[in-house]
């Protein structure tokens, strides 16, 4: 088994003027004080990038952060995996603990999106869906309306994710949008793409954030370790693509996290998911098994989401209020 010893994890916001490798190491010295444990210790490192190849040219920043900060001799992987990039690093450094290669390896995720003339459609332009207009908003949107159109799924159930997405923010300093919003104050926004408006769509965001983890034998000197039951990465090609409101890979990746957990969604007490735009968070309710199919709109609307619902989702404000330093996904 692996432990989460530390974590450390600096304000989403815009940095301008904020180098990724500095923001790195602000989050790293606060998840080594967190661990209460010194750079000696960690025996590899996992640094994830999704960007900083691409807009800064530089490939090895995780070995920038590592020099800088006087962590010597160890294994260094940089990990680009698109918006998955933080959490393959995680898995990977998992890995390495569990084969015996290190006792102790640090994780740690950083991002620049708030980059002058930067765009998602830089990104993409020999892609056919973007040439034809369908960037993340609209795709996402797409989604949305066929969900609406199949379960009866309602625009005021797709704001009230903002509503509690907000309510949670206003609990935690990290996030950029602590101000309460009413189910009007969401639907009067701004439209973006049709039926969301504007807060119903993450903004971006500079950030970083990190880990320490441990083996067993390590974790157990400290009282409050997190033991991690399971660990799923997947990917795979969808059985029916035109399924619109059916992520294949995320129903599978759900299954077998709570197989090898040897636990169902009903022993779910809290969950964070990815919630790049409302209608995302809510498919990720069916996936989970937190509703029904189908249900995910009454599921938040019911406040079952909500602290002190059933299954509260997305307790730190989520992509939606704390901001998203990474591109979200098609």
């Amino acid at each position: 088994m692996v432990a989460i010893i530390g974590t450390g994890i600096i304000p989403f916001g815009h940095h301008l003027e904020r180098s990724i490798v500095a923001m790195a190491s602000e989050a790293t010295l606060a998840a080594l004080k967190d661990a209460n444990i010194s750079r000696e210790t960690i025996g590899a490192c996992y640094f994830a990038n999704a960007l900083g190849g691409m807009l800064f040219g530089d490939t090895t920043i995780g070995q920038n952060l590592t020099a800088g900060l006087g962590i010597k001799n160890i294994p260094v992987v940089n990990v680009e995996n698109a918006c998955t990039s933080g959490s393959s690093a995680y898995y990977l450094a998992r890995l390495a603990i569990l084969a015996g290669e290190c006792e102790v390896a640090l994780v740690v995720g950083s991002e620049k999106m708030c980059v002058p003339d930067f765009g998602l459609l830089n990104s993409g332009t020999t892609e056919l869906d973007t040439l034809l207009g369908m960037v993340v908003p609209a795709s996402f949107a797409l989604r949305a309306q066929r969900h609406m159109h199949d379960y009866g799924t309602t625009e005021e159930q797709m704001a009230a994710v903002t509503v509690k997405s907000r309510a949670h923010a206003a609990l935690n300093p990290n996030a950029q949008f602590r101000k309460k919003e009413s189910l009007e104050d969401v639907l009067n926004g701004p439209m973006i793409a049709d039926p969301f408006t504007r807060s119903q769509c993450c903004p971006i965001a500079d950030g970083a954030a990190a880990l320490i983890l441990a083996s067993d034998e390590f974790a157990a000197k400290y009282y409050r370790a997190i033991t991690i039951e399971a660990s799923v990465l997947t990917s795979g090609i969808y059985d029916n693509q035109a399924d619109l409101t059916h992520w294949e890979t995320d129903y599978h990746a759900a299954d077998l996290a709570y197989e090898k957990a040897g636990i169902s969604a009903k022993d779910i007490d809290l969950v964070e998911c990815h919630d790049a735009f409302t209608f995302s968070e809510i498919l990720h309710y069916e996936a989970l098994g937190l509703c029904e199919e189908g249900q995910g709109g009454k599921f938040v609307a019911d406040g079952h989401a909500s602290l002190g619902g059933r299954t509260p989702v997305n307790v730190s404000g989520g992509l939606l209020s704390e901001g998203t330093p990474s591109p979200p996904p098609e």
